[in-house]
C-alpha cells in the first residue's frame, strides 16, 4: 500500500475547523436540554428518558452516513454532501426547539413538540459531525493520525467552551436568564440562534478549503482494487468480520460514555441542591444553576483543550487513554463532596481529560486497524458504541436515581449530585478495561 502524503498542520486544521461549529450545537444541546425539559415541566425520573433520543438516532443514522459516503462520489465529495445536509438540518431545528414553551400548548404538547425537536437535532448533528471523523480516517497517513485527532479534539472542545458559556455571556450582559412558567428564557434562546449561525459558517469554510481525493488516489493510497470498489456494503457481515479492536474499544466506549450521560443529565439538578440548596425548576436559584452548568462544562472543554495538547507526548496511546479515564473519574467523584460552585472548576478540569482522549484516541487506535475499505461504514458502525451506551443510561437513569438519591420534596427527587459518583465508578471501569485492546496496524 502506498503511504498516505504528510499533511501540514493547516491542512489537518481545515479538516477538522467545521466541528467547531458542530460542537457549538452539540454543547448547547448537552448542557441545556434537561434545563429545557425540566423548565417545559419534566419530571427528574423522567429526565433521563428525553435522552435516550439523541443516542437512538445516532445509531440509526451514523451507520447509514458511513455506508452510503463509502459510495459516493460527486464533484462536491465523497463526505462532505452528508456534511451539508445535516448542517442546514440543524441550523433549522435550533430556530425552534428553544421555543418549544413559547407556542401557547399544554405541557404535554411542548414536552412532546420539543422531544421531536431534540431528535431531529441530533439526528442532524450527526450527520454533520461523522463526516470530518471519516475524513481524517480517509486522507490522514497512522503516523499523523493522534495528532490529527488531536487537533479534531482541540477545534471539539474549542467549540464547546464557547457553546457551553453562551447561556452564561448572554445573562452577563442582560437577556434574561428567567422566563414565565414553562418558557424558555431568552439567555438560552439566543444562545441557540448564534450558535446556528456560526455552525453554517464553519462548515462552509472547511467546505471551501478541503478538497477530497478522488476515487483513483482513494484506491490508490487505501490498496483498494475495482473489485472491492464495485462490491455492496453489508452492515451486518461487516460487524461478523470487525476487527476485534473495534470490540475491545467499544468495551471502554460503552463505559466512558454510560458516564458523559449522567454528566449530562443531572449535573444542573446535582450542583441546584448540592450548591445553591433548591431542587425547583422555576426558581431563581435553579436557574442560575443551569447558567453554572455552562460555565463547568466549558471549564471541562478548557480541561481538554490543555489535555489534548499533552496525550500526544506519552508514548504509548493506551497508557494515556487509561490516564484520562482515572483522572476523570476522580472528577466526577469529587463533585458528590463539594459544596462550593467555584471548587467544582477542579472537579470538572479533570473531567475534561477524559473527554479529549474520548474524543481523540478510539478513532486513532481504530482507523489504524483498519483498511481504507468500507472506513466509512466501520466508523459508522463505530458510532454506536457511543449511542448504545448512552441508551442504557438513559433507560436505567431513573430508576438508579430511585436506588441512590435522597428523598422527594414536592414530588421533585434529590440526591442527583450522586449520579455523578455513580459517573465516575463507570469511568474507572473503563479505564481497565483499556488494557484489554490490542494495538496492530491494518495490512
Amino acid at each position: 500500500m502506498i503511504q498516505k502524503p504528510n499533511l501540514s498542520f493547516g491542512q489537518m486544521w481545515n479538516l477538522s475547523f467545521g466541528f467547531f461549529g458542530v460542537q457549538i450545537a452539540y454543547a448547547l444541546q448537552s448542557a441545556n436540554i434537561s434545563r429545557i425539559f425540566a423548565t417545559l415541566g419534566a419530571d427528574p425520573h423522567s429526565l433521563s428518558f428525553f435522552w435516550v433520543l439523541p443516542p437512538l438516532m445516532g445509531m440509526i443514522v451514523q451507520p447509514i452516513v458511513g455506508s452510503m459516503s463509502d459510495k459516493t462520489w460527486c464533484k462536491w465529495g465523497r463526505r462532505k454532501p452528508y456534511l451539508y445536509v445535516g448542517a442546514i438540518v440543524a441550523v433549522i431545528v435550533m430556530a425552534l426547539l428553544p421555543n418549544s414553551g413559547s407556542f401557547d400548548m399544554t405541557v404535554k404538547a411542548a414536552l412532546a413538540f420539543g422531544a421531536i425537536m431534540l431528535m431531529l437535532l441530533d439526528t442532524s448533528i450527526n450527520m454533520a459531525m461523522q463526516p470530518f471523523k471519516m475524513m481524517v480516517g480517509d486522507m490522514v497517513n497512522e503516523e499523523q493520525k493522534t495528532k490529527a485527532y488531536s487537533i479534531q479534539s482541540l477545534l471539539c472542545n474549542a467549540g464547546s467552551l464557547v457553546g457551553y458559556l453562551f447561556p452564561y455571556f448572554f445573562t452577563w450582559i442582560g437577556v434574561q436568564s428567567v422566563a414565565p412558567e414553562g418558557q424558555i428564557p431568552d439567555s438560552v434562546t439566543w444562545s441557540f440562534y448564534i450558535g446556528a449561525a456560526i455552525l453554517i459558517l464553519c462548515v462552509l469554510y472547511t467546505g471551501a478549503t478541503v478538497k477530497e481525493w478522488n476515487p483513483e488516489d482513494y484506491a490508490k493510497y487505501n490498496n483498494i482494487t475495482k473489485e472491492q470498489e464495485g462490491e455492496k456494503t453489508n452492515l451486518v457481515s461487516l460487524l461478523i468480520h470487525a476487527p476485534k479492536e473495534f470490540w475491545q474499544i467499544g468495551l471502554v466506549q460503552f463505559f466512558s460514555w454510560f458516564a458523559f450521560l449522567f454528566m449530562w443529565t443531572y449535573t444542573t439538578g446535582g450542583i441546584a441542591e448540592n450548591v445553591w440548596g433548591v431542587v425547583d425548576p422555576n426558581t431563581k436559584e435553579y436557574q442560575e444553576a443551569g447558567d453554572w452548568t455552562g460555565v463547568l462544562f466549558a471549564v471541562q472543554a478548557v480541561g481538554s483543550i490543555l489535555w489534548a495538547v499533552v496525550i500526544p507526548m506519552f508514548r504509548n496511546a493506551k497508557v494515556a487513554y487509561s490516564v484520562s479515564l482515572l483522572l476523570g473519574a476522580a472528577g466526577f467523584i469529587s463533585t458528590y463532596f463539594i459544596h462550593d460552585q467555584y471548587m467544582l472548576f477542579v472537579s470538572f478540569l479533570l473531567i475534561g481529560c477524559a473527554w479529549a482522549a474520548m474524543l481523540a484516541l478510539p478513532f486513532a487506535l481504530l482507523t489504524n486497524a483498519l483498511t481504507g475499505k468500507s472506513l466509512g461504514s466501520y466508523m459508522g458502525l463505530f458510532n454506536c458504541t457511543i449511542c448504545l451506551p448512552q441508551i442504557v443510561a438513559s433507560l436505567v437513569g431513573g430508576l438508579l436515581l430511585s436506588l441512590v438519591g435522597g428523598e422527594k420534596i414536592n414530588g421533585i427527587q434529590t440526591g442527583q449530585i450522586t449520579m455523578l459518583a455513580v459517573a465516575g465508578i463507570a469511568l474507572i471501569l473503563g479505564a481497565i478495561s483499556v488494557f484489554c485492546i490490542s494495538t496492530k496496524r491494518a495490512k
